[in-house]
């Protein structure tokens, strides 16, 4: 009876959103953001340490919300020029570049072969801009010109590590490269990029704004939020559909809608403020619940490369993204602030280590010898293991870097100000 009971939705959502709260308790009394409480203690109650709560496939559909829950209430603060800017362009293709060879030398040194080497240079290039956004969104510092340079240079940079992706597993699956693949992965991902943001910019504001003129607004004025919402979800479903993050088709969607003037319905930013509350806080925590530490008591060897892995994740975003970002006219402060905070991998870096991991797999069961297949079962969790760990690693130091060194003498807003306005 007690099992069927801890198997519902019920109770896995009300533990999550428990944990949730032990975050923000924990965060506290260590003077940190709530999301570096929230990451801290999902590792505490995940497998790592507790083992209450596992990455299961309910955990893993609640953080998907919250992402682009998340990525959605930041695009609100955007306006589409700040994406399409120039200069971010080549801040990130220079932070794909140094990255991806910084892991793929690394791996080398430690003795790694060459298509281990290629997975693990491929989950560097990645950018996750939820953690550094929502940082700077919790210091009021998004209408800064080093946050725009960081969600424009992501959004990019997203694009650029999923066309690399694409040649890693060219490379991966066949021992060759496929040039029609790749060049079919850029063309949908651009692609998806200017659609989107041409439909959104010239179609879905002013629709909004006939709804919210029309009588069946007044009568129900959840009605145009629950449109808005749509049009997220929709946009987060189609940037997955042509193979880009769903977080990047549900900042356009933030972008599209920030500047509807409501006259008659709720407003838009507000609702998805209190979704994000719930959701946003589930997805960091399952950011800690994912990785499971246990295996490097098991294998403390590994521990050693993860800490090389580790280091060159920070220093080549730091120098790909932030040198560019100085040689671009900003200051020594502003392009540090950039540099840290493309560092954060994160579902990118963590899907190149499913795959990773998926190829290792598919060898063993190919492989005839015991041994053989042993050896590369055990490297695929090693591989694995190790992009997870520097995914987490990575994103929790921005936020430490930010408010420990370069916000350190600023508070912080008060967030239930924001909300209110």
């Amino acid at each position: 009876m007690m099992e069927d009971i801890t198997s519902t939705v019920e109770f896995q959502m009300s533990l999550l959103l428990f944990v949730a709260l032990g975050g923000y308790l924990l965060a506290t009394r260590i003077h940190q953001s709530a999301v570096i409480g929230e990451i801290l203690v999902g590792l505490i109650v995940g497998p790592s340490v507790l083992g209450l709560i596992t990455y299961t496939d309910f955990v893993q559909s609640l953080a998907g919300l919250g992402a682009i829950i998340l990525l959605f209430v930041i695009g609100f603060e955007f306006e589409l020029s700040d994406i399409t800017n120039w200069r971010y362009g080549v801040i990130a293709l220079i932070g794909v570049i140094v990255p991806w060879i910084g892991g793929y030398l690394t791996s080398l040194f430690f003795n790694m072969d060459f298509y281990t080497a290629i997975f693990i240079g491929t989950a560097l290039t990645a950018t996750s801009i939820a953690i550094t956004a929502n940082v700077l969104r919790e210091m009021g510092k998004l209408h800064q010109p080093f946050a725009k340079a960081i969600i424009g240079a992501a959004v990019i940079d997203d694009i650029l590590s999923l066309i690399v992706l694409s040649i890693c597993k060219d490379l991966g699956a066949t021992g060759e490269l496929v040039p029609m693949a790749v060049a079919l992965t850029v063309i949908k991902s651009i692609g998806f990029v200017v659609i989107a943001a041409v439909v959104g910019i010239k179609v879905i504001p002013p629709l909004i704004s006939r709804m919210d003129a029309t009588k069946l607004a007044r009568q129900f004025p959840e009605f145009v939020f629950i449109f808005a919402m749509m049009v997220a979800f929709f946009y987060a479903m189609a940037a997955e559909f042509v193979g880009v993050s769903a977080i990047v088709g549900a900042f356009l969607a933030g972008v599209c809608v920030n500047r509807v003037s409501l006259k008659h319905s709720l407003d838009i930013k507000l609702g998805a403020e209190y979704l994000y509350i719930i959701f946003a806080a589930i997805f960091f925590v399952s950011l800690g619940i994912i990785v499971d530490l246990q295996y490097l008591f098991e294998k403390p060897e590994m521990l050693w490369f993860i800490i090389a892995l580790i280091v060159v994740a920070i220093i080549t975003k730091v120098v790909g993204c932030g040198l560019p970002a100085r040689l671009l006219g900003m200051n020594t402060r502003d392009s540090l602030i950039v540099g840290f905070g493309m560092a954060p991998r994160g579902e990118v870096a963590m899907i190149v280590g499913l795959i990773a991991l998926t190829h290792f797999q598919d060898m063993a069961a190919a492989a005839t010898d015991a041994v053989q297949k042993e050896y590369l079962l055990q490297l695929g969790n090693e591989v694995f293991i190790a992009i997870v760990l520097m995914s987490l690693i990575t994103t929790v130091i921005v936020p430490l870097v930010y408010r420990g060194w370069f916000f350190r003498s600023e508070k912080k807003p008060d967030a239930a100000a924001g909300v209110q306005q």
